[in-house]
């Protein structure tokens, strides 16, 4: 039986040191990792909890847009919810332009958000290692304000997932630019969608700046759309503006 005891006592002594050194060895590959290996966990992190953090939010939204083809154009003031669900609603103020562009633009556009704003469509879309491959492409910048390029490849064709690029700061790990190409059409009338988006960082979230829109459809030629976002209010307080992140140029960009 004491035989049997120190055998048992020495099958734990050596688990406890197997453990020890796996555990010791994840920590060289952590602190191994290039820093760029840690900012990009860092943005998961960053863009998995501001889904959850955005919520119960309010602003006003000026959408403009036009079918430069059929020489129309139209523009709408809005409130922008965000519910305490992460569920999008609009409130139109006023429109002026053409019912063409507002009808077959502005609303089409306005109901393809909010019907992706549900649970289960947010997640199939959202920037995740599950739904994309990153590829770090370099940096540039200044001490204090430095931006990191990463290159992303959506691991399946999927309506809603995008290639193109994300610029991230790399003091707060947070995005302030968006851009590329949808992967799959999202309806058999639209042949090609590529946008830009940009951000705002607030109070250590990222809050939507602007985003441009370029769309070429099947019937009426190049449509395109420029959404600017202003006077977020977080539960009813407006937020300290903690740094501006890139400006719109007014068109999309796919590419760095």
């Amino acid at each position: 039986m004491a035989g049997r005891g120190r055998v048992v006592k020495l099958a734990a002594v050596l688990l406890l040191l197997l453990h020890t050194a796996q555990a010791q060895t994840r920590a060289r590959s952590r602190e191994e990792q290039p820093e760029w290996r840690k900012l990009l966990e860092r943005y998961l992190q960053n863009v998995q909890r501001d889904r959850t953090l955005l919520r119960d939010v309010t602003m006003e939204v000026q959408i403009q847009a036009e079918l430069p083809r059929l020489k129309k154009s139209g523009r709408l003031w809005a409130i922008r919810s965000i519910s305490r669900l992460g569920e999008v609603t609009y409130r139109a103020l006023s429109f002026i332009g053409d019912n063409t562009v507002k009808n077959d633009v502005i609303a089409r556009f306005i109901k393809a958000e909010v019907d992706a704003s549900g649970e289960e469509k947010r997640r199939s879309i959202a920037i995740t290692t599950e739904n994309y491959k990153f590829r770090y492409v370099g940096s540039y910048g200044a001490p204090g304000w430095r931006l990191h390029l990463f290159q992303l490849t959506p691991r399946q064709r999927r309506v809603g997932l995008f290639e193109g690029w994300v610029w991230v700061e790399e003091e707060s790990a947070l995005p302030v630019r968006e851009a590329g190409r949808l992967v799959k059409s999202p309806s058999v009338f639209l042949k090609r969608v590529e946008f830009q988006r940009d951000y705002d960082i607030r109070q250590g979230i990222a809050v939507p700046a602007q985003l441009v829109t370029n769309i070429q459809t099947r019937l009426v030629g190049p449509a395109n759309i420029q959404v600017t976002f202003g006077n977020v209010k977080f539960n009813g307080q407006q937020p300290r503006l903690a740094r501006i992140g890139l400006t719109g140029s007014g068109s999309a960009e796919t590419g760095p």
